[in-house]
Parts: C-alpha cells; sequence; structure tokens
C-alpha cells in the first residue's frame, strides 16, 4: 500500500532514508518513486535505473545498444514461446539457463542441459514472473565488479564448490569461496573493470552498484546489475571496498553522503 507506506515515512521524520531492500518493491523503483513523491533524499540509484537494473529483459537491450558484451539470450511471456523455440533444439552438452526476467539472489534460476529439466525450469522461472529469459550458459569464470562513487573496486572472484553459482550456491554457508581481490592478469583485471562501470552508466545508477560478469576467453560479459547490493559486513561490495582500506562503516558513510548531497541539492530548489 503505497499511500500507507507513504504516510508512515512522513511520520517517522527522517530527513534521508537509507535504502538495504531487495527484490519487489526495494529494488525496482518501487520505494524509489515513493521516497520522490514526498521529497526524501534515498541512497542509491533513482526510480529509472532500478526498474532497468531489475528488468534484465530490458537491461539486455540497453547494454547491447552501448556495445557491452552480454551471453546470447531470448525473452518469453508464454510457455508456447519456450515449446516453439526448444522444438528442434539439440542441447549436444551445451547448458541453458532460465531465469526470471525481474527477480534478484539467483531467485528462480535454473541450469538445464535436456528438453525435460527444461520445461520444468521454465516452469519454476514462471512461477516469479510474467517474463523469463533463457540464455546461453557460457562457461568462464565469473566475477562481480563493485563500483563506488563512480569508480570501479577491485574485482572480486566467485568460486563456487558445485557447477553452477545458484541459490544454494549462493546462501548455503561454505559453498562458494571468493577471492579478494581476484587472480587475474591486470589488464583482463582493468577491462571486467572497465566493462562494469560501463554498464552501471549504460543504466543510469547512482553512486554504487555490483555488477555481475562472466569472463570467457578473457572476454567480460555482463550477467546482470545489482543497484542495491549486500550490504552486510561479509558482503562482496563491502570487500571489495576493503582491499582499498575503506571499512565497512567509512563505506556506509561514503554511501550516506552522496544521499546528503541529494538532499542539498532538493533543499537548494
Amino acid at each position: 500500500n503505497k499511500p500507507e507506506v507513504a504516510s508512515l515515512i512522513k511520520d517517522s521524520g527522517i530527513s534521508v532514508a537509507f535504502i538495504a531492500l531487495h527484490g519487489s518493491f526495494g529494488e525496482d523503483g518501487g520505494i524509489q518513486e515513493i521516497l520522490d513523491t514526498i521529497k526524501v533524499p534515498y541512497t542509491g540509484s533513482g526510480v529509472a535505473a532500478s526498474r532497468l537494473a531489475m528488468d534484465k529483459v530490458v537491461s539486455r537491450e540497453v547494454f547491447e545498444k552501448n556495445s557491452i558484451p552480454v551471453p546470447s539470450s531470448h525473452a518469453f511471456d508464454n510457455k508456447r514461446q519456450v515449446e516453439s523455440f526448444v522444438k528442434d533444439r539439440t542441447f549436444n552438452g551445451s547448458v541453458l539457463v532460465v531465469k526470471p526476467s525481474a527477480q534478484g539472489s539467483s531467485v528462480g534460476v535454473s541450469f538445464v542441459d535436456n528438453q525435460k529439466d527444461l520445461f520444468k525450469a521454465v516452469d519454476e522461472a514462471f512461477r516469479y514472473d510474467g517474463k523469463i529469459i533463457i540464455e546461453d550458459y557460457l562457461q568462464g569464470r565469473e566475477v562481480t565488479v563493485g563500483i563506488l562513487e563512480e569508480e570501479a573496486l577491485p574485482v572480486v572472484a566467485i568460486l563456487p564448490k558445485k557447477k553452477f553459482f545458484d541459490f544454494q550456491a549462493k546462501y548455503e554457508k561454505g559453498m562458494t569461496e571468493y577471492e579478494v581481490p581476484a587472480k587475474l592478469p591486470q589488464d583482463i583485471a582493468k577491462r571486467a573493470q572497465e566493462v562494469g562501470l560501463r554498464a552501471h552508466r549504460s543504466l543510469g545508477c547512482r553512486c554504487f552498484s555490483r555488477i555481475d560478469i562472466i569472463l570467457k576467453d578473457n572476454i567480460p560479459y555482463v550477467l546482470e546489475v545489482n543497484s542495491i547490493p549486500g550490504l552486510t559486513a561479509t558482503s562482496l561490495l563491502p570487500k571489495a571496498a576493503k582491499v582499498l582500506n575503506i571499512d565497512f562503516l567509512e563505506l556506509c558513510l561514503r554511501i550516506l553522503k552522496d544521499a546528503y548531497g541529494k538532499k542539498k541539492d532538493k533543499d537548494n530548489i
């Protein structure tokens, strides 16, 4: 209930909102739109950028227009389209990734190498969204690039103990290790940082974000932009910032300072 949320925020008397929400309403521009309406400045990206980052179909169109490499993919909004797509497909050892268009945290994401599992994965993805993506799985090294104050942080490598970095690998303790910073040749790390920053800017993100990337044949392919990345002391953005001697408190204060800058701009209007 947007009016109720707006009323609660107004009654709280806050001068600036630090957004640490994930998923629908938190990352898709919902709370940002309310805060804009009641003129309360907030951390991170605005409404338009949040919506773009949350929608994998539309964000990929933006990346492609800006010559940012992405895995080959197809979007669908009903099962009949999927049936037509896979009708004559032979996998021959290849893997497809099926995911809802507008979900985070790897919710509803499946990796499949046969038609039977593909249709199960499609059903699962449609549980979470009316629009899904089926993309080619790129066998490569998964990394993530944090952005802070429009600068790329050191690259973090993601090393899952199972074959695919899915929901279980992401959230079950001990299932994934991380290299901070990633052990990469300097030119490859720089290339990943440049592509990450371009992806951040192409969507119009502000102050901070985190970009998930697959390195295949030393080419960084963007998987998605997280406009509100995890912000616990053990999350990946804080880990990357720590390499530059930016501790968790300072990181949060920098993000908050950016929001206060927006407040100053609003106060002067």
